[in-house]
């Protein structure tokens, strides 16, 4: 579990079943896919189960999936149900975490109030920030999207190659595609990582323009 990120970039972070060539194997996991793997536990503790398991954030709709639930009408409410039941009983018990939609799904999270806590137990008290020309850069792919390199550097009035690359290191900006003007330029635009870093659930969450500061 990590600290919601929200108001700072610093370094990223974040069961396999082996496959058999044997049609009964094949036919058996389609079988066991078919099922609700504990269902006798409530869905709200095997929501929490798979939340606490997973590496990233995980849609209603993948969970779901994984819980078994065949009826897609009821699917959404329920897993919904699950994690506003989880949420209240964590804060009545006090503890130092709850369940976050961010980047298109869930994700157990600690809470802000922790995070001094958490970046001491990483060893990241001195943690590494973007640098003014990456966060304009950014900016300017995240509100710009798809957007040419060309563009980019238009736009701040400098070479941001260097820029882009390490932004692509971090996996913040990645390519999206090839543009149609002459020569096939690469498209820019942010991932999901970007999203899960600053702590939004998807791309409309970012304040509208009108709304920041020139």
């Amino acid at each position: 579990m990590a600290g919601k990120p929200i108001a700072e970039v610093d370094g990223l972070e974040q069961v396999g079943v082996a496959a058999s060539g044997s049609s009964d194997a094949v036919t058996s996991g389609v079988a066991s896919a078919a099922e609700s793997p504990c269902e006798g536990e409530p869905i709200a503790r095997r929501v929490e189960a798979l939340l606490f398991a997973a590496d990233r954030p995980l849609s209603d709709a993948r969970l779901a999936d994984l819980l078994g639930i065949a009826s897609k009408s009821k699917s959404s409410a329920q897993v919904r149900d699950a994690v506003e039941e989880l949420n209240a009983s964590y804060v009545a018990g006090g503890r130092a975490f709850r369940i976050e939609q961010v980047a298109g799904g869930r994700q157990v999270l600690t809470n802000q109030a922790f995070a001094p806590l958490v970046a001491r137990l990483r060893g990241e008290k001195q943690q590494t920030r973007l640098t003014q020309p990456a966060i304009e850069t950014l900016a300017i792919v995240a509100y710009r999207q798809p957007i040419q390199r060309s563009e980019i550097e238009a736009i701040r009035g400098v070479a941001s190659g260097e820029v882009l690359r390490g932004l692509l290191d971090r996996r913040l900006v990645r390519i999206v595609g090839r543009a149609e003007d002459l020569g096939r330029p690469m498209l820019y635009g942010t991932t999901s990582e970007f999203l899960k870093v600053f702590g939004l659930s998807s791309l409309s969450d970012l304040p509208q323009s009108k709304e920041l500061r020139v």
